[in-house]
């Protein structure tokens, strides 16, 4: 808990020094649909695709301040009922600042039936916020956690070393681990057109379950970010450091890289929107770990890199993308994704399914009040990823950070279907998942395209590329939650939760049968809907 305290110690300290505030809300998909009705409105023209959102923003702050209170009556509780139900632990409200602290519990206890394992999950946490002033706000949370996982997630991180989306993992039984999690953004809004922020989290680009730009599936990350509103146009640049745990430097340390970040969007109309993305990957230092100097170009917020990048003859990793939605009614909007990581214009138009043609895409569905009903809120999505998208020729400069991806969790080399429900009514959550994937895994020592930390300049084959090639895999993930929410202020709730997942392929069959309870908080987005990430 040391690397927790001393994270918020800090942050209190740099926070106490401010004088201004544009508050952040952690990005959960779980959090984020119940405000598809005022998001995805044809009278609103909301900056959807650049997440986290600011909670207070115009268009979602009455029903963000609903669910956030929800459950007050107004009238005066006793202290255990308004703590318990309706307040944080510690609420401060000044005339200049406000403060607020609460404990995390996230206890749950499991039973995976087809591999006959009791898996757990022990965390406790800590999370503070507050402001200063009407532009300086900050948020920290920390974890200390410990967990026995089912076989499939134990497969997925002795593969990458990695507990999904969350931290390094340190092993201390059969599929148990141990692990830190934190994060913390400090965010400062000098005008009403530019927002600062800075610190160890993630951000999630597109309308959809999954992004294939930049999505939430890697574990936390420095950042500082420029977030400039003028409009119907909302412009985004980022840059992260990250680290590199599979190409190590000749001491056997984990290699650093960068990222570079940008993504303009912009609401056309009340129902149509458009956005352009460009991302750059850079190492620091070279495989014989002398140190590079630092691409002075790449500090220019304005500018969108490919071209700069191809014009000095630049050795890193370029990504552009585009993303787009029209709201087809209030209940049903239509959304995509093109990501485009190399083109080669001689066999990108022929169907030779050469490896030098990588780029992903995405067509979605998603609404709220389905059939009337308020609050009954869907999403219906396919992605998919040609082999070899995402990888470059040196794991360090791949589209990645901290051995998981930092697009779609999957990889390449994958097609995938999925479809969510949600409803709330009252206290009550109910949601359901249903995912199928169809994909390639690596097999016979050759590189089929879907793991990115390998060199897409040794493919097992230069054409003939195709999704699904080399170990075929088919996977179908079903997934069910029922939640009652205790406290709303940090997502306390008591959750019941269920999956079934069978994996199968010519070497092996995966299944996983399991039931979950638990006293779950926090709004942190997890993944559990994974695909393999080798042959086992």
């Amino acid at each position: 808990m040391k690397k927790i305290f001393g994270a918020l110690l800090l942050f209190l300290t740099v926070a106490g020094a401010a004088r201004s505030q544009s508050i952040y809300q952690q990005y959960s998909y779980q959090f984020y649909q119940k405000l598809n009705a005022d998001v995805y409105s044809t009278k609103t023209r909301q900056h959807s695709s650049l997440r986290p959102f600011f909670a207070d923003d115009s268009v979602i702050k009455r029903r963000y301040d609903s669910l956030m209170n929800y459950g007050s009556d107004g009238k005066s509780h006793g202290g255990v009922y308004a703590k318990l139900f309706n307040e944080h632990l510690i609420d401060y409200k000044g005339p200049n600042s406000t403060f607020y602290a609460d404990l995390l519990p996230d206890f749950a206890i499991g039973r995976d039936f087809s591999n006959k394992l009791n898996t757990n999950n022990v965390s406790l946490g800590l999370q503070i916020g507050g402001t200063f002033g009407n532009k300086f706000s900050y948020y920290v949370a920390g974890y200390e956690n410990s967990a026995v996982v089912p076989q499939y997630l134990a497969t997925y991180i002795n593969q990458t070393g990695i507990v999904p989306g969350q931290a390094y993992a340190k092993v201390y039984k059969a599929n148990g681990y141990d692990w830190d999690y934190i994060t913390a953004t400090a965010s400062y809004t000098p005008t009403s057109f530019l927002n600062i922020s800075a610190g160890r989290d993630k951000t999630f680009i597109g309308d959809g379950y999954r992004s294939l730009l930049l999505s939430d599936a890697a574990s936390p990350y420095p950042f500082f970010r420029l977030t400039a509103t003028l409009g119907n146009v909302r412009y985004m640049a980022m840059w992260a450091s990250f680290t590199d745990p599979v190409d190590l430097d000749a001491a056997g340390n984990n290699r650093k890289k960068g990222g570079v970040f940008h993504y303009l969007d912009w609401n056309v109309t009340n129902r149509f929107s458009v956005g352009f993305f460009d991302a750059i990957i850079f190492y620091n230092k070279d495989d014989a770990g002398h140190s590079r100097p630092f691409d002075f170009s790449y500090v220019n917020p304005i500018i969108f890199l490919r071209p700069v990048e191809a014009l000095n003859g630049s050795p890193d990793n370029a990504l552009i993308g585009f993303t787009s939605k029209y709201k087809i009614t209030d209940g049903i909007t239509a959304y995509g994704q093109f990501a485009l990581d190399e083109f080669e214009s001689s066999s990108f138009f022929s169907s030779s399914g050469s490896s030098r043609n990588k780029y992903s895409y995405q067509l979605g569905f998603r609404g709220s009040n389905l059939f009337n009903v308020t609050g009954l809120n869907y999403l219906v999505e396919t992605n998919a990823s040609k082999p070899y998208t995402y990888s470059e020729r040196g794991p360090v400069i791949s589209y990645t950070e901290n051995g998981e991806m930092l697009a779609h969790p999957w990889g390449a080399n994958f097609r995938e279907f999925v479809g969510l429900l949600n409803y709330s009514y009252k206290r009550f959550d109910f949601s359901g998942e249903v995912d199928y994937g169809h994909y390639g895994l690596d097999i016979d020592g050759l590189n089929y395209g879907k793991d990115a930390f390998q060199n897409y300049g040794n493919p097992a084959k230069f054409t003939g590329n195709y999704i699904g090639q080399g170990l075929t895999t088919n996977m179908i993930y079903v997934e069910g939650k029922v939640a009652y929410l205790l406290n709303p202020k940090y997502n306390l709730r008591i959750e019941l939760g269920g999956i079934i997942r069978n994996e199968k392929n010519s070497q092996f069959q995966d299944k996983t049968s399991m039931v979950t309870i638990g006293l779950r908080s926090s709004f942190r987005g997890l993944y559990n809907d994974l695909a393999s990430y080798k042959a086992h």
